[in-house]
């Protein structure tokens, strides 16, 4: 039992240093050489959502979203949306809390209120042993031209393990 719990402490506290290094990445400064993606997109912000807590059911699984938007370029913009995450196929245990990053590409550096609200699909992967991580690959969002970095990361508490189709419906909550 000694090991396990030691074993998801430090999982846990490797989460958290990485996600500490990320945002201390992303925050650094305001004034830098604008990062590109394959669209030829512009790194505008980074997209942070909480994730409620939950049970998946042998064929899937749908929790709350909370997230927001956080600008890397000029001014700190501060932007909320709400939302759903569902998954549909092998989705067995429980998260208490889980931890979703995003990055978001535009084809030049403007944001406006509610750009990144729509449907975004794909698949993801978790497995979750006290502390785990998940990745996701979706696309989608409006038809407008902001979009979600494909690739993101997820960081939760539970135990659970998941291979699932996965859809992420976003909008403002402000």
């Amino acid at each position: 039992m000694r090991k396990i719990l030691t074993l998801a402490f430090s999982a846990a506290s490797l989460i958290v240093v990485g996600t500490a290094v990320a945002r201390a990445a992303d925050l650094t400064t305001t004034y830098r050489e604008e990062e590109s993606d394959q669209r030829n997109g512009v790194k505008i912000g980074y997209l942070d959502c909480d994730i409620g807590g939950g049970v998946g059911y042998v064929l899937g699984s749908a929790k709350e979203v909370d997230c927001t938007f956080h600008s890397t370029v000029g001014r700190e913009r501060i932007d909320h949306y709400t939302g759903a995450i569902r998954k549909m196929g092998v989705d067995l245990g429980f998260t208490t809390r889980s931890r979703l990053l995003w990055a978001v590409f535009a084809p030049t550096a403007g944001y406006h209120h509610g750009s990144l609200s729509g449907l975004y699909q794909g698949a993801t992967v978790e497995a979750t042993v006290g502390a785990g991580v998940g990745t996701n690959i979706l696309v989608g969002g409006t038809a407008g031209s902001i979009h979600l970095q494909t690739v993101s990361v997820t960081g939760q508490l539970g135990l659970n393990l998941a291979a699932t189709g996965t859809s992420v419906t976003l909008t403002p909550a402000n």
